[in-house]
């Protein structure tokens, strides 16, 4: 893995987010898959605390702190309506952090990432955070559809 393989692959991932998110209201990223599982809005949220950790390990603050992230962190409960972020706040977020993500990695030397293949390498570790968010924005995907609109990604 590449500090320029990793742009790519987090440049994928924004894209996909982004097409699946950026049309959608405060309110259909609330509308959540029955009989149960996370909204769009505790999704996304959840990508752009996971990128926290992301940012972290290439040196970069996170957008958001400990406490802004806090309902959106894995096992918290389902977002509930009055304790959401307003949707177009948390895509502005994924912006800032992708900002963040793309100057941290061009910063970053190829010799600092290790090998993928090396259990605990900072190569190993961004891309299986890179994989946990291509996950989600899958997701967002399917989310999108529930909440009435049409497939974004042809």
């Amino acid at each position: 893995m590449t500090t320029g393989g990793l742009k790519l692959l987090f440049g994928y991932n924004h894209y996909a987010i982004g097409v699946n998110a950026r049309d959608l209201t405060h309110e259909e990223s609330l509308v959540g898959p029955e009989p149960g599982g996370n909204c769009a809005n505790w999704v996304l949220g959840h990508i752009v605390q996971n990128r926290g950790a992301v940012l972290a390990l290439l040196g970069e603050k996170p957008v958001w702190s400990e406490a802004e992230g806090e309902p959106y962190k894995r096992g918290s409960k389902p977002i509930a309506t009055a304790a959401a972020r307003p949707f177009p706040e948390i895509v502005e977020a994924l912006d800032r952090s992708q900002e963040r993500l793309q100057a941290g990695l061009s910063r970053m030397k190829e010799a600092d990432l290790g090998s993928a293949e090396t259990k605990g390498s900072l190569a190993a570790k961004l891309a299986g955070l890179q994989f946990h968010e291509a996950y989600h924005a899958g997701q967002l995907g399917l989310l999108r559809r529930i909440a009435g609109k049409k497939g974004a990604i042809a």
